[in-house]
């Protein structure tokens, strides 16, 4: 048979875990929202990556390029 003593110490261990818990939920749905907006920055910026090619492909022309262009300027 349990005391009361016993019994008040289980009641406060479980509302000790409850609080957790409530931390822990809190904690997860904040995470789950950031995840998701970071989702939709990536999948934003994988499309404009993805026009900028298609532009950069529609304009590319093969052009010659002499070497002294890739030489820093203090040669």
């Amino acid at each position: 048979m349990s005391t009361p003593d016993t019994t008040a110490e289980a009641h406060e261990r479980i509302t000790q875990l409850e609080i957790k818990l409530s931390y822990a939920e809190d904690l997860l749905d904040t995470l789950n929202a950031l995840v998701t907006q970071q989702q939709d920055s990536i999948d934003r910026l994988l499309h404009e990556v993805s026009q900028l090619r298609r532009r950069h492909g529609d304009e590319a022309q093969p052009t010659f390029r002499s070497l002294r262009d890739d030489l820093p300027p203090h040669y």
